[in-house]
Order: C-alpha cells, then sequence, then structure tokens
C-alpha cells in the first residue's frame, strides 16, 4: 500500500505542477484529494489493516495528501496571477476589477481545523471516528460511567437537565441532560461492536461555565481502545505519538497519578512545552509565558477504564461473550479541542473563538 501512496504522490506532483487553467486544477483535486479519490480510499482503509503496518501506512497517506493540498494551493495561487495579467493585457480598461482587493471566501475556523486534524492523526493509528448524541440519558453521561449517585457533577448547577419532550416526569436514570463530555459514548460505542474496539468520538459538550477558559458549548474528542493485554504503556505511547504530531518531534509525554469515576487507574496527561522545550525558562533567562516555568503543559485526562464500565455493557449474541474483564482490557481518554489549539496557537481566551472578529479568524 506504501507503494501505491508513492505511486499517486509522484503521479499527482507531475500533473498538478503543470495543469493549465484554474478549472483544470480543480478537476485534478477532485481526482486525487476529492472524498472517492484513492488517496483518501486508502487512509479510510488503515484500520482494515494489521497493527504493526498501520502507523506507516497511516503516515504515509497524511504525508502525501498533506504535500499534494500544499502543492495544489501554490499552483492556485500561480494561476490566479497569471489568468489575472491575461485578462488586464486583453483589456484596455477593465471595469470590472474591484477598487481594492476582494475579500477571501473564508475558510475553516480554527476549531473545526484542529479538530479535523487529530481525527486524521488517531485515523492514522487505525482508531474509527464515531459521533454520538448530544442530548443524553443520565444512564449513559454518569450511571453506565461509574459515577455515584452524590457525585457533584450531577448538580443542576452543574450540568444542563433537559425536559423530557412529552412533558412527564421520568426515572432519574431515564432523565435527560446536554451531554458533559464525549465519554457516554464508551458504552453506547461497547454495545454497538464486539472487541477489539478503537474509536475516537468527536463532538459537542455542554457545562453552565462561562469565563476566560470556560464557555458553555465547547468541543471534546474522547478516545476508547479496548483489547487483550493493554496498559498504560499503550496508553502513553499512542498520546506520544498524538502529542509529537501536534506539538512538534521532540516533545515528550508524562503520566500523573489523578481521579476519574470511570478509569483505574486514572492520569492526568502532561506533554512537555514545545516553547521553553521543556526547560521551563527562555533563552534569555526569562521564564517561559506558556509552562510557566514547569517544563510542561497538561493537556488531557485519561487511564485504564474500570471493570465496573465494562459490567454495564449487556451480553448479546453480537458482543458475547460481552466485555469480560478478566478477558479484555482497556484506556480512554478525553481531550478539549480549545485547550489544544490554546496551546499550540498561544490563544489566550476561549471567548475569542465564539466573537467573530475577522482580525483573530483569518490567523488562522
Amino acid at each position: 500500500m506504501i507503494e501505491r501512496i508513492a505511486e499517486l504522490r509522484a503521479e499527482a506532483d507531475a500533473v498538478i505542477a503543470t495543469a493549465p487553467t484554474s478549472e483544470a486544477l480543480e478537476e485534478l483535486r477532485v481526482r486525487y484529494l476529492g472524498r472517492k479519490a484513492e488517496l483518501p480510499q486508502l487512509l479510510r482503509g488503515v484500520a482494515e489493516l494489521e497493527p504493526a503496518q498501520r502507523g506507516e501506512v497511516g503516515k504515509a497517506a497524511n504525508e502525501a495528501r498533506q504535500a499534494l493540498q500544499a502543492m495544489i494551493d501554490a499552483r492556485a495561487a500561480e494561476l490566479r496571477s497569471q489568468e489575472l495579467e491575461s485578462s488586464v493585457a486583453a483589456d484596455a480598461v477593465d471595469v470590472t476589477l474591484p477598487g481594492a482587493p476582494p475579500q477571501p471566501i473564508g475558510g475553516l475556523h480554527v476549531l473545526t481545523a484542529t479538530r479535523r486534524e487529530l481525527e486524521d492523526i488517531f485515523l492514522g493509528l487505525g482508531f474509527t471516528v464515531m459521533e454520538g448524541p448530544e442530548v443524553e440519558t443520565v444512564h449513559y453521561n454518569f450511571d453506565a460511567l461509574n459515577h455515584s449517585p452524590t457525585h457533584p457533577a450531577r448538580a443542576r448547577t452543574d450540568t444542563f437537565y433537559v425536559a423530557a419532550p412529552d412533558g412527564r416526569s421520568r426515572k432519574d436514570e431515564d432523565e435527560l441532560v446536554l451531554r458533559t463530555h464525549t465519554s457516554p459514548m464508551q458504552v453506547r460505542a461497547m454495545e454497538a461492536h464486539p472487541p477489539p474496539l478503537y474509536v475516537v468520538v468527536p463532538g459537542r459538550v455542554y457545562r453552565p461555565d462561562s469565563d476566560a477558559t470556560h464557555t458553555p458549548q465547547f468541543h471534546q474528542i474522547e478516545g476508547l481502545a479496548v483489547d487483550e493485554d493493554i496498559t498504560l504503556a499503550d496508553l502513553k505511547g499512542t498520546l506520544l505519538v498524538f502529542a509529537q504530531a501536534v506539538f512538534g518531534g521532540e516533545r515528550d509525554v508524562r503520566l500523573r497519578p489523578h481521579f476519574f469515576p470511570f478509569t483505574e487507574p486514572s492520569v492526568e496527561v502532561d506533554v512537555s512545552c514545545f516553547n521553553c522545550l521543556g526547560k521551563g525558562f527562555m533563552k534569555d533567562g526569562s521564564r517561559c509565558y506558556l509552562c510557566k516555568g514547569e517544563g510542561w503543559l497538561e493537556v488531557l485526562g485519561a487511564g485504564e477504564v474500570d471493570p465496573n464500565v465494562y459490567a454495564q455493557v449487556p451480553t448479546t449474541e453480537r458482543n458475547a461473550p460481552g466485555y469480560d474483564p478478566e478477558r479484555v482490557q482497556g484506556f480512554a481518554w478525553g481531550m478539549g479541542v480549545e485547550r489544544i489549539a490554546m496551546l499550540r496557537h498561544g490563544i489566550p481566551d476561549l471567548r475569542l473563538y465564539l466573537e467573530n472578529d475577522l482580525r483573530f479568524l483569518e490567523q488562522f
């Protein structure tokens, strides 16, 4: 498959560089990078490869896709300039030219671009992308994830509860909430698929907070891997590849003990600071503003899946003998897309994402 990726890249390089018109270039973009093109199809098929091949093939496909997109963008800029010059030369007076440079059509929001990049990283590692409902039951949002009945997150001051559409009262576990995290898809995914299971779940989540570092609506990406003989070492290796892909190849990760109801053991995950190279101080001796002199940046929470979560998955013919904690193990993590984008781009205030200020958005 790697040989085919190299062939596609070489073939596309040759024709893109000599595309005569913008229309011809668009046809080439669809041919090589469109949804039905061979290269994206190869990327989607990474999950079906042997585990030893997924990382190498996924990386090669991602690099080829990014290189072709960059080449198409560069050639498009050249053709626009050439076509404009030809048009001006052909008309003595071109009254259709605007009085000022036209505004660009637009681009992806920084959060959308960050989310898609994270998805691509985990697709390259053999994970599958899933999505779930934003209006959840208390069962999936709390009970199935091993939250105690008195957990503070259940309070109506910490969670948005939703009235039943029929107006009738419901049992506690059937109450509806705007999901507070993407973790409810852990149990939903296990109910739908037998092990082994490797999924990432992006989506919006909701909590009644609003300040410089919290918004009532934000985005998370949940990860879940369940298989035999999985340990925290596998979790650390997976997150190390993620950290190096997002923050640079020299990054390292560390795990610190923590507590989450649905993982045991639980860890907070830090990545070495890419601004000061993990030293905590800059070359001039000043303290690093990004990591506050620590040399590490907190990026997400994770851990080994608690056996009590497996017990919430009913045994059916589809997933028999079910998720037996004596037979399978797994790890899970949850990261905030806003948090990753803030660290990567040095964004000081979450509210900037929502203000629609073009001076901010056009930087990305």
